[in-house]
């Protein structure tokens, strides 16, 4: 079975400051990241080859397929290891702002406008408990975009979705920098998404 291993930043550790600290991209890159890696590949250890052998979305687009034993390890896991990596390339130094063509047409479709969108997207993602993520999905069901709250490190392709961009609210992601205050993490985030890798997602998933 050929080892999943840790992807690469697309950019520096410091390269998203002020927004996002590099102390904090470092430590949540090679320590966290990390391990979703690692005991992803531990979990992927009691599969049969067939299972090993697939791309790690295709495994959490059908968890049935794998061994009951090791179902949850391989859900938080490699749900862990995909959503960073999503995570990574959903930012870029010098992004924000608003998106335009297909993809902001789909999110005015679906929310009305790119403010309210925004302002949805802020307003669910804070109160998230403990370890989750708010998301901007694909429904290939609806052919529309959605937002989603998933907890923990569950992908949304779990529940059939095609992850666009997500944002981390675990403390890890912030806490070295915003301590307490998720808001004020979530406002500056903004300011670095890179809405041409979401538009990107989209058209690939339609």
């Amino acid at each position: 079975m050929g080892k999943y291993t840790l992807p690469k930043m697309p950019y520096a550790y410091d390269a998203l400051e002020p927004h996002i600290d590099a102390r904090t991209m470092e430590i949540h890159h090679t320590k966290h990241h990390q391990k979703y890696t690692d005991m992803m590949n531990v979990a992927l250890e009691k599969c049969s080859n067939d299972i090993q052998n697939k791309d790690i979305k295709e495994i959490l687009s059908d968890l049935s397929q794998v061994p009951a034993e090791v179902k949850g390890a391989i859900n938080f896991n490699g749900g862990g290891y995909d959503n960073h990596e999503l995570f990574w390339n959903n930012m870029k130094p010098n992004g924000g702002g608003e998106p335009g063509g297909a993809l902001a047409d789909a999110i005015k479709a679906s929310f009305g406008s790119f403010a309210d969108f925004k302002e949805q997207f802020s307003s669910k993602t804070a109160p998230i408990q403990g370890s989750g993520w708010g998301w901007l999905v694909y429904n290939p069901s609806s052919s529309k975009v959605e937002y989603i709250a998933m907890s923990n490190q569950t992908s949304p392709r779990t529940k059939g979705m095609v992850p666009l961009m997500g944002l981390d609210v675990w403390e890890h992601a912030y806490y070295l920098k915003y301590q307490n205050k998720r808001p004020d993490y979530i406002a500056a985030w903004w300011n670095v998404v890179n809405w041409d890798e979401v538009d990107s997602r989209l058209s690939k998933a339609k």
